[in-house]
């Protein structure tokens, strides 16, 4: 693309889409490679999931909460010429997180190194710490394996895959891509509750310990072995950093574009829209982890099957055609007001579900809406925000509270005729035990989130219980939950503050599929090669990134994702992250330069003078 990228006004012009962490990344890769870059952002504030919420002195993140991977924030930062150590404030919270457990159990805190957690295991468990060592070394493993192999590639080749340590460990890996993590925990620790430790990373996914891959066990390594991070300021101050580096780099930020539509350009030839075909393309559930059955997965790992989508062959006397290339989008501002931005690059960050039916014509979606028909989403959430008036040492920074009934609790979400779960397994983050910035002296800042199914009809939230009834109740409800487990009477009456989110909220606010607080869930057929692809099949120059592409859901992941645009863009099929700092081909620069010379694209109002973007 890149060669021809110079030989059009708009060519070396990229709008991206979506202004959370993976637009911002997106944008700042892509200026950092010649582009110049605009980014349009729905919402007044930027930061998508990762936001913040600022009332009477409590400063609240609306969204993820775990700083994980630590490393891959690093190599961002590093791609871009600083690092996470210059960028960012963090903290190793000890303990990592709490644990309640229903039925009155003492709760349990998890250490924030292997040595300490282990000895812990033992003790809940005699003989489970050697098993535990076993598990967590299998963790590291795979860990390293994942990030060699697995979320640095695009898919677009498998061939590069068929490296000797992924074909040494391939009977392995097949069982992990075909066990349940629910199982694989449950071979390694009897304990209810230590199971449940294990499982529960896969809410992270989006999924569920019965539907998740056991590969995904490589998250115990990051919490268990590594230990949790938080970064001072909250993880508005991630999307600060990343905003800064962005602007700094050249890009151009515009809140309160909505945009309504990708358009597309065609000359001198005849729309032309390939149907992909793909060969796993059928129905699938929650618990889809023996979908596609070991011998077929070690055939496709083995490169003996493609899982890449196949166009329909063309009849050899058929004259050439030209798939239809992006043009630039039309958004509209607060005011209503319809304006059109050219370019020859758009990366939609926005949900892949809202970007393909709502922003490309019919004849121009890879992913139409009965694609979304057989796919599992991840659970939606009812958050609750509140400022408590004194202490409360009986939560940590990070606390989860565990159902008893673990099976049904996940099983009450996903299932065919989802419901709430009573009573429910839920997370509470308390960030003012680590920082004093984000709520009023001699007050608590809490911020609770409870996984329910993905249906935005549950309703929506308010500040001070104006959202909508079920929402409210369930927050009555979550609160009471909180207040009897963890042997605080008195946290109602303590209340000062409170505001809630509910599905229909992630659906209005984010135009999230179904919606879902996460994305597309992280079951075997939505995982890894079998996940959207984040490049379109049926319009040249529009690529996705975000939680609903590869490599996935979660912060980390989003950033991976910006990063494998740019692989994309460059043809880049490797399966390892790009060398530290980010240095453009030397065929990148010159045609940037070539387009540089060009004469700039008009930037253009419908209805408006040419250049009039306000």
């Amino acid at each position: 693309m890149t060669a021809d990228a110079a030989q059009t006004p708009t060519a070396k012009k990229a709008i991206v889409i979506g202004g959370g962490i993976s637009g911002l990344a997106s944008a700042a890769l892509l200026a950092h490679e010649g582009w110049s870059v605009t980014l349009l952002e729905k919402n007044a504030q930027l930061g998508g999931r990762a936001g913040s919420w600022e009332h009477f002195g409590f400063r609240f993140d609306t969204g993820p909460s775990w700083y994980l991977m630590p490393e891959v924030f690093d190599h961002f930062f590093r791609l871009l010429g600083t690092s996470a150590e210059a960028e960012l404030d963090l903290v190793k919270l000890d303990p990592g997180y709490r644990v309640y457990f229903e039925g009155g159990f003492t709760p349990v805190d998890l250490a924030d190194n292997r040595d300490d957690n282990l000895e812990l295991f033992e003790s809940l468990e005699p003989g489970s710490g050697v098993r535990m060592a076993g598990y967590l070394d299998s963790a590291a493993e795979t860990y390293e394996l994942a990030k060699e192999y697995f979320l640095y590639s695009t898919f677009e080749k498998i061939s590069p895959l068929l490296a000797g340590p992924v074909l040494k460990r391939l009977p392995r890996l097949v069982r992990l891509l075909t066990e349940p993590l629910a199982t694989f925990a449950g071979r390694t620790v009897k304990d209810p509750r230590l199971v449940q430790v294990l499982g529960y990373p896969a809410v992270f996914l989006g999924s569920s310990p019965y539907s998740a891959p056991s590969m995904y066990h490589l998250m115990s390594h990051l919490d268990l072995d590594e230990g949790v991070l938080y970064p001072r300021g909250g993880f508005t101050s991630v999307i600060a950093a990343i905003e800064r580096l962005a602007r700094d780099a050249g890009v151009e930020i515009v809140t309160g574009a909505d945009v309504a539509r990708i358009t597309v350009e065609v000359e001198g030839a005849a729309l032309v829209v390939p149907e992909p075909v793909d060969v796993y393309d059928y129905e699938t559930t929650e618990f889809d982890t023996n979908v596609i059955d070991r011998d077929e997965l070690r055939r496709v790992l083995a490169g003996e099957v493609s899982s890449a989508p196949v166009p329909e062959p063309e009849p050899v006397s058929t004259p050439p055609k030209v798939k239809p290339r992006v043009g630039g989008v039309h958004y509209t501002d607060p005011a209503g007001r319809a304006h059109s931005l050219e370019g020859g690059l758009v990366v939609s960050t926005a949900d892949l579900w809202h970007t393909e039916t709502s922003m490309l014509l019919p004849e121009l979606q890879t992913y139409p809406e009965s694609y979304w028909e057989k796919k599992v989403a991840g659970p939606s959430a009812l958050l609750i925000m509140l400022g408590v008036r004194g202490e409360l040492p009986e939560l940590e920074h990070h606390t989860l509270f565990f159902a008893k009934d673990w099976k049904t609790n996940f099983g009450d979400i996903f299932s065919a005729s989802p419901r709430i779960p009573e009573p429910a397994s839920l997370y509470v983050c308390k960030p003012s035990a680590t920082d004093d910035a984000v709520a009023p002296e001699g007050h608590e800042n809490l911020f609770v989130l409870v996984p329910i199914p993905a249906d935005p009809s549950i309703g929506a939230g308010g500040i001070d219980g104006a959202g909508d009834q079920r929402i409210e109740e369930l927050a009555d409800t979550v609160i009471a939950q909180i207040s009897e487990w963890a042997g605080i009477p008195d946290l109602a009456e303590r209340i000062v503050l409170r505001r809630t989110v509910g599905p229909a909220d992630f659906a209005s606010d984010l135009n999230s599929w179904k919606g879902s607080a996460l994305g597309p869930a992280h079951t075997l057929r939505q995982s890894a090669m079998f996940r959207a692809r984040n490049v379109s099949a049926k319009v040249d120059g529009l690529y996705y990134a975000g939680g609903s592409t590869t490599p996935g859901i979660g912060l980390p992941m989003c950033l991976i994702s910006a990063e494998l645009v740019l692989k994309r863009l460059r043809g880049d099929t490797s399966t390892t992250a790009l060398p530290e700092p980010l240095v453009a081909p030397a065929g990148v620069v010159a045609a940037s330069a070539e387009a540089d010379a060009g004469t700039d694209a008009a930037s253009t109002d419908a209805g408006a003078a040419p250049g009039d973007t306000d």
